[in-house]
């Protein structure tokens, strides 16, 4: 490791959420100096704001990129929870998808199929099945999906650890620094001005969620990140009730082959109208419970859509009618990373020197950060791009802003 003067650095990391601070952990296991910078605290935005679910359905028999964000992350968090000696409330609970319609049913049931030829864990349950291991769920629903292998966590506690342990590898972890220059200079190192003075960095990290655009923009480039706002609501802390995550059928199917057109697809409303209900949610180890599923563009504004907590609301009670009878004790909202084609943006910029970014991790970003942080690091420490990051390539959408 090169001898650094005290605001010198190897790689400097923006975003103090769980895929910037994934990324420095990693980059520290591998023995380089790194310094993360947050300009809040960690976990201030989305990582921290979010369900708390983790999604996976297995490695299938040809895994993508998919499989390795999500069957990777998986077992990161198995690590920080088991071998870490990090409590963040990890439980590998396994998830419940409710049908509601025959059409849900069809479409379910087909992919179902299809992804257990593939290789995936993936079961359909009858109504029945599914109350023996969710005994609150309604008896009105047709079907549920069953995937044993989804999980849940406690997204502040957890992405905290993440920045914990990195410190215990030797990264440098800033937070309420916010940056406000960015400068490449001719040897392709940079000069990062933040509100506690200059860092210079020989190569930078952009994983500011929902703001790598404007990041991007102090360099030239453009870096098509839209902001997505979700927004969740909790009842008060009540004895153990839900034991998986749940979520539900109607997004999914409403989703089926949606491009987005140019814009984010999966969306829950389009054009200022509401194109479809989404639904997810579990019950934290505090016990409150907690739901969400609107995902609207609606700039950097993080206020509150109170008609659309209460359609959410509406249909968890569907799903769980329980639910009726507890009042809603708090609500709040984030904003989420979406990429035009959805997919995420991982890797090197090939516009300018020794530049990464990871975000587009879309409502996602919990339960895939962790291994899109670990597989940057391995490119960025290796010099060769995993080969499962081929479909994140940032070259495909980050431009010249001119």
């Amino acid at each position: 490791m090169p001898v650094l003067e005290k605001n010198e650095t190897e790689v400097l990391v923006i975003g103090g959420g769980i895929a910037g601070a994934s990324t420095a952990y990693h980059l520290a296991r591998h023995g380089r100096a790194v310094t993360l910078v947050e300009r809040g605290g960690i976990a201030s935005e989305a990582s921290g704001v979010n369900a708390g679910s983790i999604g996976s359905i297995g490695w299938g028999d040809e895994p993508d990129l998919q499989s390795y964000l999500t069957m990777g992350s998986l077992q990161i968090f198995k690590t920080l929870q088991l071998d870490a000696g990090c409590d963040i409330e990890f439980r590998q609970s396994g998830s419940l998808q409710a049908i509601q319609t025959e059409a849900q049913y069809d479409f379910i049931r087909d992919k179902v199929l299809r992804l257990r030829s593939e290789g995936y864990s993936i079961e359909l349950l009858s109504t029945r099945e599914a109350r023996a291991v969710e005994p609150k769920a309604s008896p009105d629903m047709l079907g549920f999906a069953l995937s044993p292998f989804r999980a849940q966590a406690d997204p502040v506690k957890a992405t905290q650890a993440f920045a914990a342990v990195a410190r215990r590898e030797g990264a440098v972890v800033l937070t309420h620094r916010e940056v406000t220059t960015l400068r490449e200079a001719g040897d392709g190192s940079y000069r990062i001005g933040t509100s506690e003075g200059e860092l210079r960095a020989g190569a930078l990290v952009i994983a500011a969620g929902a703001w790598c655009g404007p990041i991007g923009e102090m360099l030239g480039l453009r870096i098509p990140i839209v902001p997505v706002r979700g927004q969740m609501w909790a009842t008060g802390s009540v004895s153990p009730s839900v034991y998986h995550t749940i979520s539900a059928a109607e997004s999914e199917l409403q989703w089926h082959g949606d491009a987005g057109d140019g814009t984010p697809p999966d969306l829950t409303h389009r054009d200022g109208r509401r194109v479809t209900r989404h639904l997810y949610g579990r019950q934290t180890r505090q016990g409150e419970i907690v739901f969400g599923g609107d995902r609207q563009s609606a700039g950097f504004d993080k206020a509150v859509d109170t008609d659309g907590i209460e359609v959410n609301r509406g249909q968890a009670v569907e799903v769980l009618p329980f639910l009726s009878r507890l009042p809603i004790e708090r609500t709040w909202a984030g904003l989420m990373p979406f990429s035009p084609d959805g997919k995420p943006i991982i890797g090197r910029i090939p516009l300018r020197k020794n530049l990464y970014v990871v975000t587009g991790l879309a409502s996602s970003g919990f339960g895939r950060g962790p291994m899109a942080g670990k597989l940057l690091a391995d490119y960025i420490h290796s010099g060769h791009m995993p080969q499962p990051l081929a479909e994140a390539d940032p070259a495909r959408c980050v431009t010249d802003a001119g």
